[in-house]
């Protein structure tokens, strides 16, 4: 099930995993309203969540994994305008017609997207705001995700991209590259050899011992009527 994908991997997501630029963050706030009600939908833990929270928007941070929502908990933990969630994309629990905006970010490729789309119909103000952001990583399955997934749901969305270049060490290099749905967890078979292949791209690619990723944030938005 894709709600248990990231099992295991809850702290080094919190840890390694790219954040979302300022630029990116301001232009999302132009959109919506000051006192705007918010749904987060597949939260994680709070990379993006935590972006908005500081502006005191009340915000539901919805996430169905275990693990994920205990790292959610604790990143929002200083911000009482935000309530964590225990539901999915496809059945947040919220109630009918609460929300002004519906995000959701580096996850919309997760949802069954059909039962999400009646989801923020059910959920949403009329004229809900959706918006779906992503972090794509040069060579990233991301990029393909975020096409195939954002085709499907949007009809016909804003699309803008902002720069985010992502600097690892060797540290954070192995926590990013094995905080993925994809990467073997310590248990599993093949861990070893993943260590030693991700060292070695770090060993060939590193410049006075960093990695440099020029990672594009992409946020699309849409306004949805009555018919979703």
């Amino acid at each position: 099930m894709n709600t248990e994908i990231f099992s295991g991997k809850a702290e080094l997501y919190a840890k390694a995993r790219p954040g979302y630029p300022d630029a990116a963050i301001e232009y999302i706030r132009e959109l919506m309203q000051s006192a705007a009600v918010i749904a987060d939908i597949g939260a994680g833990t709070g990379k993006f969540t935590v972006s908005l929270a500081p502006y005191g928007y009340n915000i539901f941070a919805v996430e169905p994994n275990v693990d994920m929502r205990g790292e959610l908990i604790k990143t929002l933990s200083h911000f009482p305008n935000v309530r964590v969630v225990d539901g999915s994309a496809e059945a947040t629990t919220l109630s009918d017609h609460s929300v002004d905006v519906i995000t959701c970010a580096q996850a919309l490729h997760w949802f069954d997207l059909y039962a999400f789309r009646a989801e923020c119909q059910r959920l949403g103000k009329p004229g809900v705001l959706v918006i779906a952001v992503y972090n794509n990583t040069p060579g990233g399955s991301s990029i393909e995700y975020s096409k195939q997934s954002t085709s499907v749901f949007f009809r016909n969305p804003v699309v803008r991209e902002f720069p985010n270049p992502m600097y690892y060490t060797r540290e954070s290099w192995l926590q990013y590259m094995t905080s993925h749905s994809h990467d073997p967890l310590p248990s599993d078979p093949g861990y070893d050899k993943h260590i030693d292949e991700v060292n070695a791209i770090f060993d060939s690619e590193n410049v006075d011992d960093l990695i440099c990723r020029e990672v594009v944030t992409k946020v699309y938005s849409e306004k949805m009527g009555a018919a979703l």
